[in-house]
């Protein structure tokens, strides 16, 4: 890890995730009687558990309302909020809330909508599989794909550089 992305990681306290794409693998399995499922890595429990031990509050905002996102998230005990048309509006709200900056936020997102809050965020981030138009607005994209550890492989890049600026402190 670079210095910069070092220190822009070591400044975060909010991370802000998508939903589709960044948890799922962005594939979405529609039965008979319209119900959804979709496919999620088990390893990122265990990124969003050491975020958690490290004090990153987290978060995931998503344009869609479907009953998995609030099933998953309830799950992994974090926070969502669903229905965002305008991700950026809530993100600022959110922040303000939760009384830190911009700069101290990071979000990981895969899609074009995500690009607002890319723009806005200390550290935006992006997974392996993203749409080609997200990519130029990231500072660090994951080596794996939506769905398939990358919300995991984010957390743990917080995780080490938070860990490694407080023996140095």
């Amino acid at each position: 890890m670079n210095n910069e992305l070092q220190q822009r990681c070591r400044g975060i306290n909010l991370v802000v995730f998508d939903f589709d794409g960044v948890f799922t693998d962005n594939r979405v399995l529609t039965l008979e009687d319209g119900r959804e499922a979709v496919f999620c890595s088990r390893a990122d429990g265990f990124g969003l558990a050491a975020a958690r031990e490290v004090g990153l509050k987290l978060l995931v905002l998503s344009k869609e309302v479907n009953p998995v996102v609030g099933a998953r998230c309830r799950k992994l005990g974090i926070e969502s909020i669903q229905g965002c048309d305008d991700k950026a509006h809530r993100l600022r709200q959110e922040v303000e809330s939760h009384g830190i900056t911009l700069a101290e936020t990071a979000y990981l997102g895969n899609d074009i909508n995500d690009i607002p809050c890319l723009e806005l965020v200390g550290l935006p981030a992006c997974v392996a599989d993203s749409w080609p138009e997200v990519f130029p607005h990231c500072h660090y994209v994951t080596e794996r794909r939506g769905g398939e550890g990358a919300v995991r492989e984010f957390c743990e890049l917080l995780v080490t550089a938070r860990r490694q600026g407080l023996r140095r402190e």
